[in-house]
């Protein structure tokens, strides 16, 4: 199934359904159907509303480990480090 259109509330092709769900609505989207030749609409709706605050970022931190310290290379990429070829320095999480 592809969907070919999505529409924000207001356009054509939404009016019966922002009447029904009013600012709860977010979009109506087309779907079509090319082997059984059919096609569906299908909508986004709010169903709730709740108080919410981002993660914090954790901080990056560059870490220069020499070419020569393989096992501690190691130990920096099992814990999520990334190599940074530019900066030449291991990146990882602080904590």
């Amino acid at each position: 199934m592809q969907a070919r259109q999505t529409l924000t509330p207001g356009q054509k092709g939404t009016k019966k359904f922002l009447e029904r769900y009013g600012k709860q609505l977010i979009c109506v989207r087309y779907r079509y159907d090319d082997q059984r030749r059919k096609r569906f609409t299908t909508i986004e709706i709010i169903v709730e509303e709740s108080d919410w605050s981002p993660p914090e970022k954790p901080e990056i931190v560059g870490l220069r480990v020499e070419f020569r310290e393989t096992e501690l290379q190691r130990r920096v990429k099992q814990s999520g480090g990334k190599w940074n070829s530019a900066k030449r320095v291991w990146e990882i999480h602080y904590d």
